[in-house]
């Protein structure tokens, strides 16, 4: 699975904003080449919510375990919530796991937000190819179900 069939995965459902920094479009250089993805059914990125999936394509200050500066790695980043964290891991969010987060191509705890729900594939490839859209489009749901409360109040 490549970046570009994730981006497509994400922009294939209803309301979802793929934003993609680049040189040039007033975002931090330090974003540039990596993906934020949004509900976002006016087509504006939200000012009161994050994304519910990134992708990152190098070593973000505080977030180096997953060694991705290294030619060709990257890392999908989705909010799947604590429920579906500990069912994905096989450990309580709360825990600080012990695991080779530069570890390819398998399901692991965010090395950072984890505790919060977060869920990151470094280079996702045949194992975590049919799991990969599944966990998607249940964060944009998530995203959704969010938004709708948000606009009740």
């Amino acid at each position: 699975m490549n970046i570009e069939q994730i981006v497509g995965t994400v922009r294939s459902l209803d309301g979802a904003l793929v934003v993609s920094p680049a040189e040039g479009d007033g975002f931090p250089e330090l974003a540039w080449g990596d993906h934020f993805c949004y509900y976002a059914p006016d087509g504006r990125i939200p000012t009161n919510t994050q994304p519910y999936a990134t992708v990152v394509t190098k070593n973000y200050p505080d977030d180096e375990r997953s060694a991705l500066d290294g030619p060709g790695r990257w890392r999908l980043n989705i909010h799947v919530g604590r429920t579906a964290y500990e069912r994905l891991t096989g450990a309580p969010a709360r825990d600080e796991p012990d695991v080779d987060f530069a570890a390819t191509d398998v399901v692991l705890p965010h090395p950072v937000y984890g505790r919060m729900g977060w869920v990151a594939v470094v280079n996702p490839g045949p194992r975590t190819a049919d799991l990969i859209p599944d966990l998607l489009r249940a964060a944009h749901a998530d995203a959704v179900a969010r938004a709708a409360r948000r606009a009740e109040r």
